[in-house]
């Protein structure tokens, strides 16, 4: 038998109906639908599969038209988001990006942390001329296969030398809907699994784990075969259980996957840094970074 796999809140609730302990709210920022979905008791957490924590679904699936100023808005509704979640002390931050960057579905946390702009050694070095600046390092743990860590042991390894304030984890996704790959970015609390979207659950980069607070910042970027075909048969009605298909290791990504995550992981990247430093605008970030 197989279920249903998505990593998003907002399609975990569908399927569940809105369970008693999950609830959920939807607005709008910068001119982006944005879904806010709370898991508030163990029942709710139960019943969705996910940790209690606050979930935001930021739907960007006007970005990939390119409409006029997407991006800007993009950028600046991501930041919004997480600017609130992180502790206002100033202390370090990390900011972690996951996957395997040789695979272009799997690689947005690494493109993503290349492009995050780091400051802790200017903060230390330059005290004078950055002082002002939040202290943020950024990695690109890799994976096991190629490095033969953990990337949970290479984040708890430098969280504790590094004596942060906060960790932010990017990460690549699975959703249920084709329509939400590379269109829709899930930002929430309660850490993350790397490797969850594809069935390769490794362990958990979490506040238990680590001992700060980790917020998790993910992309879809691929559906599950079975889910896929589960979705397709219960939207053309044909009355099949869609529990019972068969599983399947295939995983299907959109064929301008190579594009639509560079554009992604520019998002985050640029959406993450100006929340770690308030006072930058995005005229002086691609003035730093471009």
């Amino acid at each position: 038998m197989s279920m249903i796999r998505t990593d998003l809140a907002l399609e975990a609730r569908d399927l569940a109906g809105t369970p008693p302990g999950v609830e959920s709210e939807e607005t709008v920022r910068e001119g982006w639908p944005l879904t806010t979905v709370r898991v508030t008791s163990a029942q709710g957490a139960k019943a969705i599969g996910k940790p209690e924590g606050t979930y935001h679904t930021l739907d960007l699936a006007a970005l990939a038209k390119r409409e006029e100023n997407a991006f800007p808005r993009a950028v600046e509704a991501l930041r919004s988001i997480l600017a609130p979640l992180l502790p206002s002390d100033g202390a370090p931050v990390l900011v972690v990006g996951l996957g395997n960057r040789a695979i272009t579905p799997d690689a947005v946390g690494p493109r993503a942390a290349d492009r995050v702009l780091v400051t802790r050694h200017l903060v230390e070095l330059a005290p004078s001329q950055f002082g002002t600046f939040r202290p943020v390092a950024a990695l690109a743990a890799g994976v096991l296969g190629s490095t033969g860590m953990e990337s949970a042991e290479l984040v708890r390894a430098v969280s504790d030398k590094l004596a942060l304030a906060a960790v932010i984890a990017i990460d690549a996704l699975a959703a249920r809907k084709v329509e939400r790959l590379c269109a829709t970015v899930q930002v929430c609390d309660t850490g993350i699994s790397p490797g969850s979207g594809v069935g390769n659950h490794r362990f958990s980069l979490d506040a238990e784990s680590l001992g700060v607070p980790v917020l998790a910042v993910g992309v879809p970027t691929v559906v599950d075969g079975a889910t896929l075909c589960a979705d397709l048969l219960e939207e053309a009605g044909s009355g099949i259980d869609p529990r019972t298909i068969p599983g399947s290791t295939l995983m299907v990504t959109p064929r301008d996957i190579d594009q639509r995550v560079e554009d992604m992981a520019k998002v985050i990247a640029y959406g993450v840094t100006l929340a770690l430093q308030s006072e930058l605008t995005l005229t002086d970030l691609e003035a730093l970074l471009e």
